[in-house]
């Protein structure tokens, strides 16, 4: 894709499957790139070359201050910031002042702190942000409140973003992936791939899991010149999940005829 070459991101959740997948994309592309993550292990585990690594807390300004500092130290410019990182938190109906507070911090808040330190270096180089929405945000889903309202209010700030950093240049979109072999369905399995593509058919037109890589084009579309004309939008890397609704991938009539 053109104009990845020579350009530097940095990565929030890097250290995750999915994140892994959009590091190795974009190191492929020529596209240096910053992890920023709390798991320090996993963040030095993919430093390589052009692939460095500093820990941050998406919760504390400073840090955040101090990673935008450290990735123009390093790499000398910053074009794309690609947000990754996330909080699974979620007690449903039951979710306190504290924990609600804790979701959005993570999920939002953390990634507009982010922008604001970085915007100046994303106007001068004509920039690109790419958030992770999620099939979370346009369906209710039972026992789950926290991480689908802060997925659907990722898509509006999307919106936002795109419409006020328009005129510094910066092209702002998301994606939402559908069930995705990611770290959390790593751990709910076990490691069962197989189980989690079993489980996930009835909910995806294809029949299985996505794959980190199949994200990670997305968003590497997302960021080069082939998508200068595409912003405050959404690309759905989710297998057909939102398209097939509540009719699933089989037909409902002929269970009436039973």
């Amino acid at each position: 894709m053109r104009g990845l070459e020579g350009k530097v991101a940095i990565m929030p959740g890097g250290a995750t499957k999915i994140g892994a997948a959009i590091v190795a994309a974009f190191r492929d592309a020529g596209v240096r790139v910053m992890v920023a993550d709390i798991n320090e292990d996993a963040g030095n585990a993919l430093s390589a070359e052009g692939v460095a690594f500093h820990k941050t807390d998406l919760r504390d300004d400073a840090e955040i201050s101090d990673l935008v500092k450290a990735t123009k130290k390093q790499f000398g410019r910053i074009d794309f910031l690609v947000n990754v990182a996330c909080s699974y938190l979620d007690n449903g109906i039951e979710s306190t002042r504290a924990e609600w507070l804790e979701s959005l911090d993570v999920n939002i808040v953390g990634s507009v702190i982010l922008m604001q330190a970085a915007r100046e270096e994303l106007a001068r180089n004509k920039g690109a942000i790419v958030n992770f929405g999620s099939i979370s945000s346009r369906v209710a889903q039972t026992g789950r409140w926290l991480y689908p309202v802060s997925k659907a209010a990722i898509l509006q700030l999307t919106r936002n973003q795109a419409m006020d950093l328009a005129a510094d240049g910066i092209r702002v979109n998301a994606v939402s992936p559908g069930w995705t072999w990611s770290n959390i369905m790593d751990e709910l399995t076990g490691g069962d791939r197989e189980k989690t593509d079993r489980v996930a058919a009835p909910f995806h037109l294809l029949g299985r899991t996505g794959n980190p890589e199949e994200v990670a084009s997305a968003v590497l579309f997302l960021c080069s010149d082939e998508a200068g004309f595409i912003t405050g939008t959404d690309i759905r890397v989710d297998g057909g999940y939102t398209a097939m609704g509540p009719e699933r991938a089989a037909a409902a009539i002929p269970l009436l005829m039973e």
